[in-house]
């Protein structure tokens, strides 16, 4: 899953979607701090993990939200960035675009307007960066 930008907070809503409905609880999404954790862990038990670590949050959760703690995620093993500014700059683009698209669903107007941008623009920079 480190290899998939956004692919985490996509999987995360629908695994937090999946549990709601066998858990017949109801929750409001990701608090923010809950999505960034997401986003910022490396998954190495893949989707399984995740799965688990979401069922348990849906489980004990209390408020509205999943929140970071109800995760319980360790947020000790994020990797390293690299140094390269043009690296830097392309990555940090890509990552906000994954970013926005999985916070909002996939939706493009609510994506580009995420981030501040034309939709038309939203869709040359994710052709420049081979996102489907």
């Amino acid at each position: 899953m480190r290899d998939r930008e956004g692919d985490p907070t996509l999987l995360a809503h629908a695994f937090l979607e999946k549990f709601c409905k066998n858990q017949g609880r109801s929750f409001q999404g990701f608090s923010a701090d809950a999505l960034q954790a997401i986003e910022a862990y490396s998954w190495p038990g893949n989707a399984r993990e995740m799965e688990n670590f979401i069922k348990r949050a849906v489980i004990m959760a209390d408020g509205p939200q999943v929140t970071q703690q109800d995760l319980g995620l360790n947020l000790t093993d994020i990797e390293a960035a690299p140094i390269n500014l043009r690296q830097v700059r392309e990555e940090a683009e890509r990552k906000a675009l994954v970013r926005a698209l999985g916070r909002v669903g996939g939706n493009m107007l609510q994506a580009a307007e995420l981030l501040g941008i034309s939709r038309p623009t939203l869709y040359d920079l994710l052709n420049r960066h081979g996102i489907k």
